[in-house]
């Protein structure tokens, strides 16, 4: 079984909120390639080092991205941490920030400065809800106790609904499920909670990162009826979840070993494609019935409803076409001072291009 019925068709470019960018030599080299991914916005995470805790310096970030990539929409975030007050909330509105991202305390890369306490940050939460500003949270505890990298996200649920509760007109994304737990924490939550799924966790399992550490990230994978559920929400049609690539650069060296294996899978130049390959995998596999993949579920997920959660008119419409005629992903991508190896690096793949 093959989704054939895809070859040729014209879709809205995709929109990609959660992607990860980096700073200096690293920049340079994948904010070129958000494109090649069929993507014209992308919501940027705020972790580099330091972590980008004022709209000065978020604004400074968005200028030097679009002097690289002029024609990507760069939505720009705050990094939560104790110098974020109410009074810093109201000028980010003011000036045009998109989201405020929530690390808890040491979880992924670049979260020595994340979250210990939810609750010291009410009060930023109560204007961002009264700004109708977006909270952007990593769902995970940290590993402590009896709490691992495989129940860390499903022990945060209760955090998610109590901010819920608490503020039930704060706009909240779960970001990059990966537990049937939380697609199910997400539906139960008002309209004002939302959850993204990543690429890569529509096809990987715990085994695959458990062997490949170019498939290790944060959140980590989980068992296959996880997977399952992930697919199936991102083809429900249901507004509540849609695309975050969660695209995570590290230098080939870093992800091969060392001292310790960096958390992060590359997506980036193939991000649609990518999609596309896990449900069409997911139909092979009889997870997903092919006659559900529409063109109409797929702009959904991929553009649709992300767009509207955050608000966005999009000022230039562009449309991306899918063909399926042998590409391949590349076996690494590198400069002159870095380099970073692809997700899913030499197989085959699905084909963008932009179309008029």
């Amino acid at each position: 079984m093959s989704l054939s019925k895809l070859q040729g068709v014209k879709l809205p470019a995709s929109a990609d909120f959660h992607v990860h960018l980096r700073d200096g030599d690293m920049m340079d080299l994948v904010t070129p390639t958000i494109r090649q991914g069929g993507v014209n916005t992308v919501f940027v995470m705020p972790n580099l080092v330091p972590p980008v805790t004022t709209v000065d310096r978020a604004l400074d970030y968005q200028r030097r991205l679009q002097a690289i990539e002029p024609n990507v929409n760069f939505l720009m975030s705050l990094y939560l941490h104790e110098t974020i007050t109410p009074e810093v909330i109201i000028d980010a509105k003011k000036r045009g920030i998109a989201g405020v991202k929530s690390y808890p305390a040491g979880v992924t890369t670049n979260s020595s400065s994340g979250v210990v306490d939810y609750s010291l940050f009410y009060p930023v939460f109560a204007e961002m809800e009264r700004q109708d500003m977006v909270l952007n949270i990593h769902g995970e505890c940290p590993s402590q106790g009896d709490v691992t990298i495989l129940s860390a996200e499903e022990r945060f649920l209760p955090t998610l609904i109590q901010i819920h509760e608490k503020f039930p007109k704060l706009r909240i994304i779960l970001e990059h499920c990966t537990t049937a737990a939380a697609v199910e924490a997400v539906k139960k939550c008002g309209p004002s909670v939302a959850g993204t799924i990543t690429a890569h966790h529509l096809s990987l399992i715990v085994d695959a990162w458990a062997g490949d550490p170019f498939c290790f990230c944060k959140p980590v994978a989980k068992t296959p009826a996880d997977r399952d559920a992930l697919l199936r929400a991102a083809t429900s049609g249901n507004p509540k979840f849609f695309f975050g690539s969660d695209s995570a650069p590290h230098q080939a060296a870093s992800k091969r070993g060392g001292d310790k294996i960096a958390a992060g899978v590359f997506t980036q130049p193939y991000t649609t494609q990518v999609v596309i390959d896990s449900f069409e995998q997911a139909c092979e596999n009889g997870i997903l019935k092919e006659d559900n993949i529409t063109p109409e579920i797929i702009e959904g997920f991929m553009s649709k409803f992300g767009r509207a959660f955050y608000g966005l008119e999009e000022e230039k419409k562009e449309f991306i076409t899918l063909e399926k005629k042998g590409e391949k992903i590349a076996n690494i991508l590198q400069s002159e001072n870095v380099d970073v190896v692809p997700f899913r690096r030499d197989q085959n793949t699905w084909s963008v291009s932009w179309s008029s």
